[in-house]
């Protein structure tokens, strides 16, 4: 079962993933591939750390998608070694051409066009934390990045609403999305979430009025959300308030959701019933 985008899911896949969050992990056997582009701090650390409590070895294939070989080569020769692809890779197409040709799963640990694990996370944390997704009001802060599309697809998928809250230049006609400029901003929400500007929107800014960051008068005028920072968040840009100064910020301690989501993710990707370690 591949993981590459929210919206290839079913509501019952993400409830599947959801209910193996606390829920006692077994031990499971075989090898990922593990390719990892970029930084990826948190996800790194927190997917490494799942292979290991999982009890799955892992063997780092640097930049596995970006030779010239063709998908289906490349999963032929591999697909004998793996139990499972975990990928970050920015060029979202090829990562999705990679999991059709290949007879092992694949995850997307972030690509140009989703974050799903990410957002899986998020949503968790405000399913189970914060109000039900389906009462939930979620606002989106800034032009749509992959972080936002993987709450698109979350959205679409499960049925509850959002706002994204953004200059109209960078408005979009999506289901259960409702872009509205910051003039037009009404409260109240319960949680905010932000994500760094993506350099497209940058780009496509025609004044610094197009890209409006988030204040503490916005946080006010919202009703005093909860407020979920997509890290790494950057002061001066996205955001005009310091999340640590802010009463609602989540903390730091709830991107360690991160590891009970992935360990979730690979369990069910992997149908872990086949993957035992004692069989």
């Amino acid at each position: 079962m591949n993981l590459i985008q929210l919206g290839e899911l079913q509501p019952a896949d993400i409830r599947h993933i959801w209910s193996l969050v606390e829920a006692p992990a077994p031990r499971l056997s075989g090898t990922v591939a593990w390719s990892f582009e970029g930084n990826g701090i948190r996800t790194r650390t927190t997917f490494i750390e799942a292979f290991r409590r999982l009890g799955l070895a892992f063997t780092e294939l640097p930049n596995l998608l970006k030779t010239g070989e063709r998908v289906g080569d490349l999963a032929g020769y591999l697909d004998p070694f793996y139990a499972l692809y975990v990928v970050r890779e920015s060029d979202h197409a090829r990562l999705s051409a990679f999991a059709a040709a290949t007879r092992r799963p694949v995850v997307n640990a972030m690509s140009a066009q989703g974050h799903p694990c990410e957002v899986l996370t998020d949503a968790w944390h405000v399913q189970t934390r914060v109000k039900p997704l389906q009462e939930a009001r979620v606002c989106l802060w800034g032009p749509s990045t992959n972080v936002f599309r993987s709450w698109h697809d979350l959205a679409q998928v499960l049925g509850f609403g959002l706002v994204q809250v953004c200059h109209r230049r960078f408005h979009e006609v999506l289901p259960h999305v409702a872009f509205v400029e910051p003039s037009a901003l009404r409260g109240p929400v319960d949680v905010v979430v932000t994500d760094s500007w993506p350099a497209s929107a940058q780009a496509d800014a025609t004044t610094q009025a197009d890209l409006v960051p988030l204040t503490e008068e916005h946080l006010a005028a919202l009703g005093q959300p909860a407020l979920l920072p997509t890290p790494p968040f950057t002061l001066g840009r996205e955001l005009a308030v310091d999340p640590v100064d802010y009463p609602g910020f989540v903390g730091y301690a709830q991107k360690e959701l991160l590891l009970p989501v992935q360990m979730a993710v690979i369990r069910w990707a992997l149908g872990e019933e086949a993957h035992h370690a004692d069989r």
